[in-house]
């Protein structure tokens, strides 16, 4: 066995063994993890902090942190609800994680849309939509994802998503993918994370988020305008503690006769729009703003 086969099967056992553990035992973990990686370790503090103070000028210093703590607490949700992908039942993320709104899907399915682009962001957890929720519409997943420098963490990831009948599209392989399964004509939902910061070579559009000169990745719009693909708004919310609901939002059923990047801008309001409900629930470790305007000249 590889030293990467030993480390993924001891990666694996681990996250298995937790993932058999009920949920309220799992968020008696959260909170034990909440206080090291918040109180202990500070994991990526400073970065959080620039984010919110940046996005929130209007808070106080005592708003920060109360947004903060609440982020860390439902950060640290987010990682033993990925955990217990592993072994959680359709059944429980039925119940846990609704579409309010399936036949959005299915009715584009059925006006011979076979392959639909689904916008969402970091929000709340992506990860049980993404990978858990095939069974609600006649679509199969398709997650597209950059993989992570850690071989065995990605291994991982991928394998938690493939539960439920998803299937990852690697970043560089999108294009092919997304032309393969049009040809193919059976009903497959292709899920952007376009909250995401682009590549220093692709700012090719700025728009104001969260009251901050962002650049927006502008590939999802690209490629439904050149394969004639619906685009679709996944607008998540977190009810309580565990329990989680995405309502589909229509962007355009005919991108290729959008002007510029309206598809683009219609995602950055929705997403601002999901964030404003409650700010803690979004991923805010990123460095979302690293770029600036003039890094695009």
């Amino acid at each position: 066995m590889k030293g990467g086969d030993i480390g993924y099967a001891l990666l694996y056992g681990w996250v298995k063994v937790h993932a058999l553990l009920p949920f309220r035992l799992l968020y008696v973990l959260s909170d034990i993890l909440y206080v090291l990686i918040y109180n202990v370790a500070g994991y990526r503090l400073r970065v959080v902090r620039r984010n919110m103070k940046a996005s929130f000028p209007g808070k106080t210093g005592e708003e920060l942190r109360r947004m903060e703590r609440s982020f860390y607490h439902h950060f640290t949700d987010y990682i033993v609800e990925t955990i217990k992908l592993a072994h959680v039942s359709s059944a429980e993320i039925k119940r846990r994680a609704k579409m309010t709104n399936p036949s959005l899907i299915d009715s584009l399915v059925d006006r011979g849309h076979t392959c639909i682009i689904i916008l969402l962001g970091h929000y709340g957890n992506w990860e049980w939509f993404t990978a858990g929720n095939s069974f609600f519409v006649r679509a199969k997943m398709y997650p597209v994802y950059r993989p992570l420098s850690s071989g065995v963490f990605d291994r991982l990831f991928v394998n938690l998503r493939a539960r439920f009948g998803a299937a990852g599209i690697r970043k560089k392989d999108t294009v092919r993918d997304l032309i393969r399964l049009k040809r193919e004509k059976t009903p497959a939902l292709a899920v952007f994370l376009a909250d995401q910061t682009p590549s220093r070579a692709n700012l090719h559009y700025w728009t104001t988020f969260l009251g901050q000169d962002s650049a927006m990745l502008t590939g999802p719009e690209r490629l439904a305008g050149k394969l004639h693909l619906p685009v679709v708004y996944a607008d998540v919310s977190k009810l309580r503690r565990g329990y989680y609901s995405v309502e589909f939002k229509l962007l355009s059923d005919a991108p290729q006769k959008n002007a510029g990047y309206d598809i683009t801008e219609q995602y950055a309001r929705l997403m601002e729009q999901t964030i404003m409900r409650n700010p803690a629930y979004w991923l805010w470790t990123h460095k979302r703003w690293k770029h600036k305007r003039e890094d695009a000249l």
